[in-house]
């Protein structure tokens, strides 16, 4: 199943019809395990790994591959690296710097709307289901399902979609659409990193999640269009509806329109490939030791693909990315922060739902 395909049968889903429906939201995010210890984070990248959106093979290898070559050693890395990014524990005992931010943002637009609220992850807490039960209680019948990724991937937004329709019961499922070129949501991002930028930076780098090479070309709806030619994302095409790789270059050129800036002061790579398969090039960690060579002494980092600050913005980027930089003679390195509860962001999210909601 592609991913407007899938996407199209959930949010077509009709039920309570000729009654009066009751809205309600429910924003999700990808997850964090309930704390960096080994058993947690071991927990939480089985649920992760054993989604077929995100290791695309068949379940028998898939489990082989999880269970054998990356559960046995990878969650200690990974532990340590939760570790250091993880904060004291907030008022809803949750130490997650994804969650926090979240929590914050789901009360944020809580407050600028007159229907319920609710905040779930796609992995670990709080789950998908019981944000539904949520609003369910609160006297939603029809759920607008807000996946907080601006860019579509079958690893993100259709993922989310399937396990909201698993769990929806009698509530009729709304979907909030890729908002990576949305004005109100570049706007946003646009005023967060304007905020966040030296005042002398030399290049600022657009860092995305990466994606395998295969999820782009099995997400294609035309079947002969991505990664087709060099420049298949620029010719128009049915397959940009669900090209991440497309999206994310549209997003990039209005953020980089929206600060002032020239085609030489920007540039974009792809972060936190796994395994051995293609992934979307440039690499992050090898575009930030080659920018000094090139003569970027003075880099910023800002990464369009997240909503919310995590592992992947906080240790990936602030932290290791910062080292790769400057250990290769970078002098000085910016990671801009994420939109995460900002109140332009916020008000942006509450449009781009309100806007969905009245569709």
């Amino acid at each position: 199943m592609t991913g407007s395909r899938g996407a199209d049968t959930i949010a077509a889903r009709l039920r309570n019809q000729g009654s009066v429906l009751s809205d309600g939201i429910l924003l999700v995010n990808l997850g964090s395990p309930d704390s960096p210890s080994v058993p947690d984070v071991r927990r939480y990248l089985g649920e992760f790994l054993m989604d077929r959106h995100v290791l695309d093979v068949p379940t028998p290898i898939r489990w082989l591959i999880v269970n054998l070559a990356i559960l046995p050693t990878r969650p200690k890395r990974s532990a340590h690296a939760y570790a250091q990014i993880w904060e004291p524990a907030d008022a809803n005992g949750f130490g997650s710097p994804l969650l926090q931010h979240s929590v914050r943002l789901r009360d944020a637009v809580r407050a600028q709307m007159d229907v319920p609220v609710a905040l779930a992850m796609r992995y670990g807490n709080p789950a998908i289901a019981a944000g539904l039960d949520e609003l369910r209680a609160a006297g939603a019948t029809r759920v607008l399902i807000a996946p907080l990724y601006p860019q579509h991937a079958d690893s993100t937004t259709t993922t989310v979609l399937e396990a909201a329709g698993r769990h929806a019961g009698d509530l009729e499922l709304q979907t909030l659409p890729p908002f990576y070129a949305h004005p109100a949501y570049i706007d946003a991002l646009a005023e967060t990193t304007r905020a966040h930028l030296p005042e002398r930076f030399d290049h600022l780098l657009m860092s995305y999640h990466g994606l395998p090479e295969r999820h782009l070309t099995s997400a294609d709806p035309t079947g002969n269009h991505c990664l087709r030619a060099a420049d298949c994302c620029e010719r128009a095409s049915a397959a940009h509806a669900t090209c991440y790789r497309h999206q994310g270059r549209v997003t990039s050129r209005l953020l980089a329109q929206a600060l002032g800036l020239t085609p030489t002061q920007w540039s974009i790579s792809y972060q936190s490939r796994l395994g051995r398969l293609p992934w979307l090039t440039p690499y992050t960690d090898a575009t930030l030791r080659e920018l000094p060579a090139r003569g970027v002494r003075h880099l910023a980092v800002v990464c369009p693909a997240f909503v919310a600050d995590n592992l992947e913005t906080l240790e990936e980027i602030g932290i290791t990315g910062r080292a790769t930089f400057l250990d290769a003679g970078g002098e000085t390195f910016t990671a801009v922060p994420c939109m995460n509860a900002d109140a332009a962001w916020a008000a942006a999210l509450t449009r781009l739902c309100t806007e969905a909601l009245r569709r």
